[in-house]
């Protein structure tokens, strides 16, 4: 069992597919640039195990680490001396040394932007002056046509394939910022809007309705006596109440209604487009809804629902406005006996 517990195993297999790829294409390269030279037996070695047995070697090193990151940096520091010490024993030929150079620094700044770049060119330094002291220093100023075309498939194929997985790594990044903010926006409990979402769509429904002429309702809702239940009961079975009523809500609401946890034991809902009498149907058969099942539930139990609802008025000067109508309805609803849908229209209110 690697020892970050596999956390780091998707960079380190990110950076192994990118870096056996590279290291594959570069060692055509590289070998067209030496073959000239005629080096020593251990230089060709060297080079096969740079190219073949290196990047398996620091995959493992990163899998067996529980800093991941600092790893890969540790292991692309390395690639970069070795591509600094293969441009210093190719005698500096401009296309082999420039398409290395480039491609390790291109990997560098991918991984962690300027500074490690500004590392990396360290590293590349230091593997050109320890090339120089094992090998004689010189210049070769011509680059052949055999080694143009060995350096093509790594100029081709390596930007398109870290091009891709940084498009996929974007990819990743934008879900996974999807995601928070759907977090940031849910009430966990319920799985509803939370109080901010919810007003936040509440604002963006009054603008609509004052600039489309259209109407709408909206309904607050309050589980009743829902402190006697905790008490009696248990905050266990109270959080059971309120899961229940935002699957009712889920489940019995269009697909354009906005249900939300407004806080406490009360809900909120956006209706748009619906007309009262229309909105006032709905409610009641949600409370009827509501009711059997918990009454199926426990029949000691008891909960019922309070339920206020007001249209958009054009006179309403903010939704703020809109949302005293609710909120004066559910308080009649409430304090009428409870367990109905009250309706304000205007100035008046209608128990149903």
């Amino acid at each position: 069992m690697p020892a970050n517990g596999g956390k780091g195993l998707p960079l380190a297999l990110r950076l192994y597919k990118s870096r056996s790829l590279g290291l594959t294409l570069g060692f055509v390269c590289v070998v067209f640039g030496m073959y000239p030279l005629n080096p020593p037996m251990w230089v060709w070695a060297w080079m096969v195990i740079n190219a073949f047995a290196w990047p398996h070697l620091a995959f493992q090193l990163s899998l067996r680490t529980t800093q991941a990151l600092r790893s890969e940096r540790r292991n692309l520091l390395f690639d970069s001396f070795c591509g600094g010490f293969w441009v210093g024993a190719m005698h500096f030929n401009p296309l082999p040394s420039v398409t290395t150079l480039s491609m390790m620094t291109m990997n560098n700044v991918a991984i962690g932007g300027p500074r490690f770049m500004f590392a990396g060119l360290m590293a590349q330094t230091l593997g050109i002056g320890t090339a120089l002291l094992i090998f004689a220093p010189a210049f070769m100023a011509l680059t052949t046509q055999a080694q143009l075309y060995a350096c093509l498939p790594i100029l081709m194929l390596y930007p398109l394939a870290l091009g891709w997985i940084c498009y996929r790594q974007a990819v990743t990044l934008a879900r996974h910022k999807r995601e928070l903010l759907a977090l940031s926006r849910t009430d966990s409990l319920s799985g509803l809007l939370n109080h901010g979402a919810w007003k936040d769509h509440l604002e963006i429904e009054f603008q609509r309705c004052r600039r489309d002429h259209q109407g709408a309702t909206i309904a607050l809702i309050d589980i009743d006596h829902f402190k006697l239940i905790n008490d009696t009961y248990g905050h266990v079975t109270g959080d059971i109440v309120l899961r229940q009523l935002g699957k009712i809500l889920r489940q019995n609401l269009r697909v354009t209604d906005l249900a939300g946890r407004y806080g406490g034991d009360e809900f909120c809902v956006i209706l748009p487009g619906m007309p009262l009498n229309h909105a006032t149907d709905v409610m009641e058969a949600l409370r009827d809804r509501f009711n059997a099942l918990a009454y199926a539930q426990d029949p000691a139990l008891r909960a019922s629902l309070s339920i206020g609802l007001a249209p958009y008025q054009p006179g309403h000067a903010d939704s703020t406005g809109w949302l005293n109508d609710a909120d004066l309805a559910l308080y009649e609803a409430k304090s009428s006996g409870r367990n109905r849908v009250n309706a304000v229209q205007g100035a008046w209110l209608r128990s149903v």
